[in-house]
């Protein structure tokens, strides 16, 4: 047992009923209690109280502590002990705490090198009685301080952004990154169900963090895409993130507290690897296209086979449309209307290869205006949505193109060879897919270019006039 001596504790704790040595082991078991170590001196400098957190960094008992007169001889060096006590005992007469370091012996003959606060002990009639010590090894005040310069730093000035979600996945504390990230500010978070703040990708974050709650972190960063609500508008952004489940150190089992989430927007980085693959896919499509076209006997069949190693990855359906046979006194820009007929197609129900469709060589009946027209009568490339509309009236703007009846994103590259149209080559995709971009575009034009250069080349073979559009 550590702690006191029993001389003048108990009357200034108060009088014991039924006992008298109440107050006392209630003293003493509260000091041993204490994670900091901690000692006492009357006013004389005698030691009156030693707990046991003293006795774990010293090594010195209780009992070999207590009574004695300062720490000269036994727990600081002799030459050092003069000063130690002055300034020790300096605190009876200073206002507040006094923070000191210096070296105490252990009873090892070590030295420790502690961190003390001291204060005085004042009594009843308000003078001072005595001084209380708190000591820790500097060491492990350094680490406690490193650990909270490290939590303020994170919250404050950290370039990624930081979040403590509570356990009922709600934002408990978040950093200044992290609230520019998220469009709102640091107090207009706090609280507020994740589902109010991003409107995609909720689902995936919540789930991840409760499995840190109940299995713990990680082995490694999750990357997430979200749909981030901001006073502008929706922004899809990328977050690499990590996750630490947070246990209260208090307690005797660990007591998950929240998770600590960080993260850093790599939504440009990963655009660029995307990208940058797409184009790898793309490049490596056509060069195999190329090769098994230069095993076709037939060009046509060439085309289609241009087209059907295009499709993959790019479009839904593909439709190749020919310029029908004019008079030699017209061409496209000149007067009449511009007339198409369907040679090859994609199957509208099971994928499979492509299939001339044009033997009957009937001209098409697309309306005043329809992206194939203008593509040709531009000479350029063409897209077209079906916008947000319901999936009744998608299908309705597709029925009346005369595509695919799941078609809401178009594109129409022209074929051009020789320096005449031959026609145009459409690529379809569903609503499961996302809009043709500027990238698209510059495929589907390299694309059209092999299709055009092998349907020329079966006109050439087959002796079919070269009066075509200019």
């Amino acid at each position: 047992m550590s702690a006191s001596r029993r001389s003048g504790t108990t009357d200034e704790l108060g009088p014991d009923e039924p006992g008298e040595s109440g107050g006392s082991d209630l003293l003493a078991a509260l000091l041993d209690g204490m994670d900091a170590a901690l000692c006492a001196f009357d006013a004389d400098g005698v030691v009156t109280h030693w707990n046991r957190e003293a006795e774990r960094i010293l090594g010195w008992t209780a009992g070999e502590a207590v009574g004695r007169r300062g720490f000269a001889g036994w727990a600081v060096r002799s030459a050092d002990a003069e000063e130690v006590q002055a300034r020790l005992m300096s605190a009876m007469r200073a206002p507040g705490r006094q923070v000191h370091e210096f070296a105490l012996v252990t009873k090892g003959g070590g030295r420790v090198l502690v961190r003390t606060q001291s204060a005085a002990v004042r009594g009843p009639d308000g003078t001072p009685a005595g001084v209380y010590c708190a000591f820790s090894e500097v060491h492990a005040q350094i680490d406690l301080e490193r650990s909270i310069a490290l939590s303020e730093a994170l919250f404050e000035d950290a370039s990624w952004g930081v979040v403590l979600v509570d356990a009922d996945l709600r934002p408990a504390l978040v950093n200044a990154h992290a609230a520019r990230a998220l469009g709102v500010g640091r107090t207009s978070v706090l609280g507020r169900p994740l589902g109010e703040l991003l409107a995609q990708g909720v689902e995936e974050l919540e789930a991840a963090l409760t499995h840190v709650l109940a299995e713990g972190a990680p082995p490694a960063p999750a990357e997430m895409w979200v749909t981030v609500r901001a006073p502008e508008g929706e922004k899809r952004r990328c977050w690499r993130s990590g996750f630490l489940r947070l246990s209260s150190p208090l307690a005797e089992e660990p007591v998950p507290l929240g998770v600590g989430w960080l993260f850093e927007d790599v939504t440009e980085a990963k655009q660029g690897e995307q990208e940058a693959a797409l184009l790898r896919f793309r490049t490596n499509q056509l060069h195999r296209a190329a090769r098994a076209a230069a095993e076709c006997e037939d060009p046509a069949e060439a085309a289609t086979v241009h087209l059907d190693f295009a499709l993959a990855g790019f479009a839904d359906h593909a439709l190749v449309d020919r310029v029908a046979d004019r008079p030699r006194a017209q061409d496209a820009g000149g007067p009449g209307p511009v007339r198409l007929v369907r040679l090859a197609a994609t199957p509208a129900g099971a994928p499979g290869p492509s299939l001339f469709t044009g033997a009957a060589g009937l001209p098409l009946r697309y309306p005043e205006g329809h992206p194939a027209l203008r593509c040709v009568e531009r000479g350029g490339t063409v897209r077209a949505d079906a916008g947000p509309v319901s999936a009744q009236r998608a299908r309705e703007w597709a029925s009346q193109r005369q595509w695919p009846g799941d078609a809401v994103h178009a594109l129409c590259a022209v074929l051009r060879s020789r320096g005449r149209t031959l026609g145009v080559v459409t690529f379809l995709r569903g609503s499961g897919r996302s809009r043709f971009e500027r990238s698209d575009t510059a495929y589907a034009e390299d694309v059209a270019v092999r299709i055009a250069t092998a349907l020329d080349l079966a006109d050439t073979l087959r002796g079919r006039p070269e009066e075509r559009t200019g």
